[in-house]
């Protein structure tokens, strides 16, 4: 993705939830990167490291590698001072985190149990939270966040019970953030991308059927991709969306509006 313009030269962006090369937080950075940001990437452990750091080390040499399991306060702590330490100043947070036990999305919603309630809520939605408490302080010079959901939050999509609600809670922090950080001319917004295969999409029982058809349905007659979502964010970055906060701008074709 091209962009002659360089419109985020000079801007440090933390990015959270690269899995793999076909992450939707992947397809940010690259374009995040490409329009002239400084990038640091989060992992949650060892595991994730080694996948994350190939990526960068080809395509993004000298971009910070930075360890954060966001059910941790102390890593959490850890983060920011790292960044602090590091950069001074964040200019964008960019949170593409979700999680939720595979069991808890068969089945009825109602059998939901408290662990993995508790569970998706802690990792989906109140990372966001964790991670903006932590790091407005670094955004002197005022700042984007940005995560990502799914319409699950608002319609009922099979096989995602736990998930969708976490993904209500999730809009409604964008909200309430970007009441509270409004002053500090930070502004919180959230991407509902369509359907896209992932590696957490392939948790969804029946995944492959949800998309069967879904392109005939929308109104450009077409899935969105994740490069679709990256020049989303890449406008939620940048100044050209100055005014725009508290919103969840879809990037799904129009799939939202039909019916079924």
């Amino acid at each position: 993705m091209k962009n002659e313009n360089k419109m985020l030269r000079g801007k440090n962006i933390v990015v959270m939830g690269v899995a793999n090369k076909r992450s939707i937080a992947w397809a940010i950075a690259k374009a995040l990167s490409t329009a002239g940001a400084k990038l640091a990437f989060t992992y949650q452990d060892e595991r994730f490291k080694d996948k994350v750091k190939r990526l960068v080390d080809k395509e993004m040499p000298g971009s910070l590698l930075l360890p954060c399991n966001v059910a941790e306060d102390g890593e959490l702590d850890n983060l920011a001072a790292r960044l602090k330490d590091e950069w001074g100043v964040v200019h964008s947070l960019v949170h593409s985190l979700a999680y939720a036990k595979k069991e808890e999305l068969d089945g009825l919603y109602a059998d939901t149990s408290r662990e993995g309630f508790l569970l998706a809520h802690n990792i989906s939605a109140y990372s966001l939270v964790a991670a903006a408490q932590r790091l407005y302080p670094l955004m002197s010079e005022g700042g984007t966040i940005i995560t990502l959901t799914f319409q699950g939050s608002q319609r009922v999509v099979p096989n995602y019970n736990v998930m969708g609600v976490a993904k209500a809670s999730l809009e409604a922090s964008v909200r309430y953030l970007a009441s509270d950080l409004g002053p500090q001319k930070i502004r919180v917004n959230a991407i509902s991308a369509g359907p896209i295969k992932t590696l957490s999409a392939k948790g969804v029982k029946d995944f492959n059927r949800l998309l069967e058809g879904v392109a005939e349905r929308t109104p450009l007659r077409s899935l969105a991709t994740a490069d679709d979502v990256a020049a989303t964010a890449l406008f939620l970055a940048s100044d050209l969306s100055r005014a725009i906060t508290g919103t969840v701008l879809y990037a799904d074709c129009g799939y939202h509006i039909m019916a079924t």
